[in-house]
């Protein structure tokens, strides 16, 4: 069987974009044979008023932007340590109600899997004017090509789908990480089948 490509979005302060991101790590910690291109989307830039400025145009002003620069910047540079990295920012932001916003909290997040040199230097490319196109550029063009919205959203191809998955996981155990796999096998499978526009519960049993 093909290796299977696709992409996902994420915003550091979705707890549903946690949560599908976890069962992706997960996955992928298993041996999943997935090509993963994981794709900044702004909520901040998303809930833009009409008629206010983009939030490019003031990033200080959104309280997310920092951390998905940053979390860029170690997908880029330091694909390794990625996974990990990502892991811990999210649980900054849902686990230890922390400021994504602040630059210690950033920081100091990364350093405890790149070291703090490295975080500082990640923290500060962060807040240069490559980090934010960067992230502008990924935004808007899957805004402009598959009509994304919001996260997660997964892509593969031409059609994209926003998902919320319920749980979380930690991706530690063989069990969590073959849950992680057949957790976005489905998701992708159901993204796959064309006669599939919208399927909806009506309610949580939870």
């Amino acid at each position: 069987m093909p290796t299977r490509k696709f992409a996902v979005t994420w915003d550091y302060r979705c707890p549903f974009a946690r949560n599908a991101h976890e069962h992706v790590l997960a996955g992928l910690a298993g041996g999943a044979d997935w090509d993963v291109t994981f794709v900044p989307f702004s909520l901040g830039q998303v809930h833009v008023a009409e008629g206010e400025a983009p939030i490019w145009d003031r990033p200080d002003d959104d309280t997310g932007l920092l951390a998905l620069r940053a979390g860029t910047i170690v997908r880029d540079r330091f694909p390794e340590e990625f996974p990990a990295v990502h892991r811990s920012l999210f649980a900054a932001r849902h686990d230890d109600g922390l400021a994504l916003k602040d630059h210690e909290v950033v920081a100091s997040t990364i350093a405890k899997h790149l070291g703090a040199d490295r975080a500082a230097e990640v923290v500060e490319a962060a807040g240069g004017a490559e980090a934010l196109a960067t992230v502008r550029a990924a935004h808007e063009t899957a805004a402009a090509d598959q009509s994304v919205w919001g996260v997660p959203t997964f892509v593969a191809g031409a059609a994209a789908v926003f998902v919320r998955l319920m749980d979380r996981n930690p991706g530690e155990s063989a069990e969590d990480r073959e849950r992680g796999r057949v957790a976005v096998e489905r998701v992708l499978d159901l993204l796959e089948w064309p006669e599939l526009n919208e399927y909806k519960h009506t309610s949580i049993p939870r």
